[in-house]
């Protein structure tokens, strides 16, 4: 069971109107995604209260894929109060993820 929520069309905005949060867009077939998967997972634990970190199904959300230009899975978006905050893109290490979500909540 992971730890970050999964986003839809219809909660997307709302989730993320508030506060600092990482969504992974990804897919169930992509084999960086599911290598990543752990890191997100322990991420989620790590910056639990203090940032939201979710997921976003590209084959199930295929409109949000494209309103965020993913051309690539995994891509990681952070974003503060609704607006995307920086961007990273493949398997990252969890160092990098940490580091651009502490930029976020400065």
């Amino acid at each position: 069971m992971s730890n970050a929520l999964a986003l839809t069309a219809k909660n997307f905005e709302e989730t993320l109107s508030k506060g600092v949060a990482l969504v992974d867009f990804w897919a169930s077939w992509c084999g960086p995604c599911m290598m990543l998967a752990p890191t997100i997972d322990e991420v989620a634990e790590d910056f639990s209260g203090r940032a939201g970190v979710y997921k976003v199904n590209v084959d199930d959300e295929g409109e949000l894929a494209a309103r965020f230009g993913i051309m690539s899975i995994p891509t990681l978006i952070v974003f503060r109060d609704g607006e995307v905050f920086d961007k990273l893109v493949g398997v990252v290490p969890k160092e990098n993820i940490a580091e651009v979500i502490e930029n976020a909540l400065k």
